[in-house]
């Protein structure tokens, strides 16, 4: 196995640990899409990067959604709302960052990541009681 198929398959591993088979499936959409994305996203951001133990999978959790919040990327805030929840952030955790957020990169970036947390949280049978 050469050293980029390894990775991959650390990669497909951690995917599954984050995520579950529901991700592993998001992500293998790609292959049809385009194969060598996709081999790029689990070898590289998840087999070389979320693989790394310097910090735990809910610390890397936050920081991509405090990323994708203030990047305003709507599906992969998405996905990774669903990864959150996974790895033990909770609704109220992710509600907080998101605020968080808006003092760094503004009310706008905030407001329209709501309602796509919202909805995760509503697909999931998530209610956050304040």
């Amino acid at each position: 196995m050469s050293i980029r198929d390894e990775s991959y398959e650390k990669g497909m591993d951690i995917l599954r640990q984050i995520r579950g088979e529901q991700g592993i499936d998001q992500v293998q959409r790609f292959q049809s899409i385009h194969p060598a994305f996709e081999e790029m996203m689990m070898s590289f951001g998840y087999g070389e990067v979320w693989s790394r133990t310097e910090l735990d999978h809910k610390q890397r959790a936050l920081i991509t959604l405090s990323s994708l919040v203030t990047q305003g990327i709507p599906e992969a805030l998405r996905f990774h709302v669903h990864t959150a929840i996974h790895v033990g952030v909770t609704p109220k955790e992710i509600l907080e960052l998101v605020l968080h957020c808006a003092a760094y990169a503004g009310f706008p970036k905030s407001v329209a990541a709501f309602p796509v947390i919202l909805e995760v949280f509503e697909e999931i049978g998530v209610e956050v009681e304040w």
